[in-house]
């Protein structure tokens, strides 16, 4: 269960469960449904129930001291920015490259893809995660085109949504293709991406069907029906019980899977909300999360080498 923080003031009880509604206000935010001022005065009705808007607000909103669980400065690996060509895109992507210090060779790949707010903390470090588990990861930064993630959610969000999001789909399909042909890959790729992120490797799965061999999609929509028949990379799809929005398209998105004859399996996390695996933020849930990540590294294991 989600509680409020310890730090909260004396005006609100400690350890009170925040309400759902909360939740689900900040996700419609989050994803551009409602726009900031109709997020803060709907939190605002929390008052008479004794939440104070600063405690609704540490809990809600991402911090991401909380995020990093592998230090950039970890000695099992070396990170760098490097470049690659997107013709289809914006001419030009720019990504967090994250390799294992004793790598031997070549690595099994994965492309790590950020949610619809540019490579913010978070993102970087899952793939600093999956760098210190043994893959070869690189995690494109769609916001490139207008000077890279701003240092905050509101700002990287608004920026992305400024960008044309079909070059921003061709920049991670090129990202894509210059992970799979890397000259530190064994030509296995695998991509996790959360949110967006997770729509991004549904879309990678159908679009370039050859190019992925593994996806993992936390909590993202499908790609366009009429390219889902082209899906042939198995798929390990994680969604979040309390997340409504993005569970309403899965029945359809199951059938059309099954159509196709794609292997997948679905967890479906109970009592989770959208974005329960961002330790930055209150939607946080650590149990489920382990879980989430523990089934991820084992399908690209699997599927990899």
């Amino acid at each position: 269960m989600n509680t409020l923080p310890a730090s909260a003031d004396e005006a609100t009880p400690l350890h009170l469960p925040i309400p759902q509604e909360a939740f689900d206000w900040y996700d419609e935010y989050a994803h551009g449904v409602i726009d900031r001022r109709t997020f803060m005065n709907r939190l605002a009705t929390l008052s008479a129930a004794g939440f104070a808007m600063p405690v609704l607000l540490e809990a809600l909103m991402p911090n991401y001291a909380n995020a990093e669980q592998v230090s950039f400065n970890d000695p099992d690996i070396k990170a760098r920015y490097v470049n690659f060509p997107s013709p289809q895109g914006h001419g030009e992507g720019r990504g967090y490259l994250v390799v294992p210090t004793k790598l031997e060779g070549k690595g099994a790949t994965v492309l790590v893809v950020h949610e619809n707010r540019g490579l913010n903390p978070y993102i970087a470090d899952v793939a600093r995660r999956l760098a210190k588990a043994g893959f070869v990861a690189f995690a494109p930064d769609a916001l490139h085109p207008v000077g890279g993630y701003p240092g905050n959610d509101d700002e990287g969000r608004r920026l992305q949504g400024s960008l044309d999001r079909a070059k921003i789909e061709q920049d991670f399909i090129a990202a894509a293709k210059f992970l799979k042909t890397h000259e530190l890959g064994t030509g296995r790729l695998g991509a996790v991406g959360f949110c967006f992120g997770g729509y991004i490797v549904n879309l990678l799965a159908a679009a370039v069907p050859d190019t992925l061999n593994a996806g993992v999609p936390f909590y993202g929509s499908p790609a366009a029906k009429e390219i889902r028949k082209n899906i042939k990379a198995p798929l390990l799809i994680q969604l979040a019980e309390l997340d409504t929005r993005i569970n309403e398209s899965w029945p359809e998105y199951e059938a059309d899977l099954r159509a196709a004859g794609v292997k997948y399996t679905m967890h479906m996390y109970p009592g989770c909300n959208h974005g329960f695996h961002n330790d930055s933020t209150g939607r946080y849930d650590e149990q489920n999360a382990a879980l989430a990540w523990e089934r991820t590294l084992a399908f690209f294991r699997e599927h990899l080498g």
